[in-house]
């Protein structure tokens, strides 16, 4: 047996005989009185219960204690749950709950901490952490919810409802925390959140919930400051346009629950590995006039790097790229080496008149087996036009109509759209679909192609 455990046990003893000496008393003292006062009226059966008395004090003394050290309810230096009652008030709740969030907050740099400001500061920063979570989440009029401390630095927190409920919130925690500081003692959060959508089985949640945590440093790590300079920005685009660095993502699109195509998501990569988000490259590119080396490298590498070829790819274009004579000639040249069916997404706000030539220009590569979509319909007046002149082949809803919220106040607006749509014989698309009812609507108005997570939650089931 361990020291410690040695020594817990001691310590239960003496606290045992310090809580029972009291009670032995009062029993002795009892006893004493009635064997003085009655000693020749005393019968047997008052020696056994006085014995039975003794024996039930003792095993009632020592039940409460073993049991008192067995359950405890909170941390001592946070003021949380231990994560023993936190396991199980959480199995309590998901098991009766529809739906259960769980949070993952982390002080990352906890062990730095301790080891430069002493395990005492660090004890502290643990317990303003959880001051400083708790008084956020109670102005956003969320109270009296679960908190538990893991280990180290991370608290679980778990809240009713689905995780799109309190995304939002969990971003503007990190945003407001990022570079926080107590005591000026700086502070590294991370986070994560999952729901029981994804296993109703807590320990699965919670390895997920780490899981998903490192992911998200990595990416986070993986990813250049949008911050830097801005003439090294646009070198490092330049460089990986020069260089054809990039990374590709898909997403499935579906067609009532079966595969239709993808969509191709682009990220350009510079020297050293770290990736750059489209909405920092498209800048860079439409100013430094890149767009057309851009889609051709685009349209090369899914062509020669695609993980199937028995499958269309979608692919955001710029419609300036199609309507120059110099990328055509190139486009022409890749289609005609290659058996890869391509879809490309074409968007613009301002009216390009000429659409004759538009619709020859087309025409040209849907005999090469290009799809066409017109990107953004209901929100770019472009859009609503280029549907009735264009020849395109899908027609893709704006994302406004695919909150829940949205998709059912403008209802018949986007009826109006799938109709209109139908009737010229072009296919409908939505995006951005998230939950069920959403996607319930989006096929009770007949749109054909449905995307999102939620669908993808069900791929990954199957």
């Amino acid at each position: 047996m361990l020291l410690p455990q040695t020594k817990e046990r001691e310590y239960r003893f003496k606290l045992a005989l310090r809580m029972g000496l009291p009670i032995f008393a009062l029993i002795l003292a009892f006893t004493s009185h009635t064997f003085i006062s009655n000693y020749g009226n005393l019968q047997v059966s008052f020696f056994i219960e006085a014995i039975l008395v003794v024996l039930v004090s003792i095993y009632f003394i020592f039940y409460l204690i073993y049991n008192g050290f067995k359950v405890k309810i909170t941390d001592e230096i946070t003021g949380t749950f231990t994560r023993e009652y936190l396991y199980e008030f959480l199995r309590k709740e998901i098991k009766h709950k529809k739906n259960y969030t769980l949070i993952l907050i982390s002080i990352d740099n906890i062990s730095d901490i301790n080891n430069l400001y002493g395990m005492k500061n660090g004890d502290k920063i643990l317990k303003d952490m959880v001051l400083s979570i708790s008084s956020f989440f109670e102005k956003n009029n969320l109270h009296h919810f679960p908190i538990g401390h893991i280990k180290g630095g991370d608290f679980i927190l778990s809240f009713e409802g689905t995780k799109e409920q309190y995304t939002a919130i969990l971003d503007m925690l990190c945003l407001k925390m990022d570079d926080f500081k107590l005591d000026n003692i700086e502070i590294k959060i991370s986070s994560a959140i999952t729901d029981t959508y994804y296993s109703k089985d807590l320990d699965y949640l919670v390895e997920h919930l780490f899981e998903l945590q490192e992911k998200n440093r990595y990416v986070k790590n993986q990813y250049l400051d949008e911050n830097v300079n801005p003439d090294e920005l646009e070198s490092s685009v330049i460089q990986a346009i020069q260089t054809e660095n990039i990374s590709a993502m898909y997403q499935t699109v579906f067609i009532q629950n079966i595969v239709a195509f993808w969509e191709c998501f682009i990220k350009l990569q510079t020297a050293d590995g770290k990736l750059i988000f489209p909405k920092t490259y498209k800048k860079i590119i439409n100013k430094l006039g890149l767009g057309t080396d851009f889609d051709l490298m685009v349209i090369k590498y899914i062509v020669t790097q695609c993980p199937r070829k028995d499958i269309i790819y979608a692919i955001n274009l710029l419609p300036t790229s199609l309507r120059d004579e110099n990328f055509l000639k190139h486009l022409l040249e890749i289609l005609a080496n290659s058996d890869v069916k391509l879809m490309f997404i074409l968007s613009e706000v301002e009216y390009y008149s000429h659409t004759k030539r538009y619709t020859k220009i087309m025409n040209s590569l849907k005999k090469e087996g290009v799809f066409f979509t017109i990107d953004r319909i209901g929100s770019l007046h472009t859009s609503f036009l280029y549907l009735r002149e264009l020849p395109i082949d899908v027609v893709r809803i704006d994302t406004y109509y695919s909150k829940k919220e949205n998709l059912q106040e403008h209802y018949s607006i986007v009826n109006g759209f799938v109709v209109m749509a139908h009737q010229k014989g072009i296919k409908t698309w939505i995006k951005n679909i998230e939950d069920e009812e959403s996607y319930h609507l989006a096929q009770k108005l007949n749109i054909d192609y449905i995307q999102g997570k939620y669908l993808s939650q069900l791929e990954k089931q199957e």
